[in-house]
């Protein structure tokens, strides 16, 4: 399987799963919940990074989201947003990991119309947070949720013009809300794209089906990622052990040499 796939686990379920993907060869990527940061400590993530690291095998991670927004205009959601990411930045350095996955929070509905100001906000958020990153040698890619169109991730991306900011296209995301096709998408966000979410559904609610069991053309998906330049890190996002070796039998052709 492609050194470039991961897939999704739960930290909370770190200890139970681990000898599955270490006997498989898979690379995790591990998310995690906020008060989970609260309580893991520096001993526990080094302790998972070295039995990953031992069998050759990377780590990404994928920060805390519920309630969080780097575009915030309260300004006390905007100190918790970022003491999060602080936090998930931590984790990740402690664990080796080579990328971080953040939501960026942006919803059209919140703004009535004046994206500018979440823009705004997101200007003076990100430049700390970018330093810390680059100091890791870790880049964080933002994730696609609520977006109709690429253009709110386009202008945030562009203005701030980091190496160490990019984006991550979340297939199920986007098959439920977006209503920009596929080539179009690519088009605007491919050359900022280093990571990708990898799941189906069938555009009525975030089944995280296996690859293949919704309404996605994965054929088009996979055509499109072969046109990025630098070729982006991909995530399975199974929530149980059936739908991850479904999704992995599925992609297999797609990444085969």
């Amino acid at each position: 399987m492609s050194d470039l796939l991961h897939v999704h686990l739960p930290w909370r379920m770190v200890d139970q799963t681990l000898p599955f993907l270490l006997e498989r060869g898979l690379q995790p990527e591990i998310a995690f919940r906020g008060p989970e940061l609260d309580e893991v400590s520096p001993k526990e993530l080094e302790r998972v990074a070295s039995r990953l690291a031992s069998a050759g095998l990377a780590i990404t991670v994928h920060g805390p989201f519920h309630d969080l927004n780097p575009g915030a205009l309260e300004p006390l959601v905007s100190e918790v947003t970022r003491s999060r990411f602080d936090q998930t930045l931590e984790a990740a350095g402690r664990l080796g990991a080579s990328l971080v996955v953040l939501h960026p929070g942006y919803d059209r509905w919140k703004y009535g119309g004046q994206d500018h100001l979440w823009l705004e906000q997101n200007l003076r958020f990100w430049p700390s947070l970018l330093e810390r990153a680059a100091a890791l040698a870790c880049p964080v890619a933002l994730e696609n949720i609520f977006e109709t169109r690429p253009q709110p991730l386009v202008d945030l991306l562009e203005a701030i013009d980091s190496p160490w900011l990019g984006h991550c296209f979340d297939t199920g995301h986007w098959n439920l809300f977006a209503d920009t096709p596929l080539p179009d998408w690519f088009a605007a966000l491919g050359r900022r794209t280093i990571h990708m979410h990898l799941h189906d559904n069938r555009g009525d609610r975030d089944e995280h089906l296996p690859v293949g069991e919704g309404s996605i053309d994965f054929g088009e998906v996979f055509r499109l990622i072969a046109e990025i330049t630098v070729p982006p890190r991909m995530t399975l996002e199974a929530h149980d052990r059936p739908s991850l070796l479904r999704s992995l039998a599925a992609v297999a052709p797609f990444l085969a040499p």
